[in-house]
């Protein structure tokens, strides 16, 4: 028999790259979270990590696979967590995860995921080359600073 909670556990020990609480003005009729609200927060986490690995302005060029697996409650805490997966001339493919953390306890659960496709721009907006020289790129994908 399964047991109840069973697919609660730790937070990942790397660093989120944004950690926000839910508030009831996130919420859709029903008084879920809206998935849209999720995916926005997804998409500031993936950016995050595309703008310090472009070394400049990036913007978000599709998004793939979304998912959504669990619920997210009002008052959760939620860590999104980004990690470079490809790198090319001018885009940078990044894996989010979002996690829920009930602020109660001390065990979180995945809720989505999904894989955000990033342009390095210009001023202008025009795609320009992705710049890797000088960031601390362990750090930025995800890895633990020792």
């Amino acid at each position: 028999m399964k047991q109840p909670h069973a697919y609660l556990q730790e937070l990942p020990s790397r660093q989120p790259t944004i950690r926000v609480t839910t508030m009831p003005t996130d919420t859709n009729y029903y008084g879920d979270i809206f998935g849209g609200w999720l995916l926005g927060q997804m998409d500031l986490g993936a950016g995050n990590v595309a703008i310090r690995l472009s070394e400049g302005r990036a913007v978000t060029r599709s998004i793939e696979n979304a998912e959504f697996k669990r619920k997210v409650n009002v008052g959760d805490e939620i860590s999104i967590y980004a990690k470079m997966e490809g790198i090319g001339q001018t885009s940078i493919r990044i894996l989010v995860e979002a996690w829920r953390r009930d602020p109660k306890g001390d065990l979180a659960e995945p809720v989505a995921n999904a894989v955000f496709i990033f342009v390095a721009v210009d001023d202008l907006g025009r795609p320009r080359k992705v710049v890797k020289t000088g960031v601390d790129l362990h750090y930025i994908l995800g890895g633990d600073r020792d």
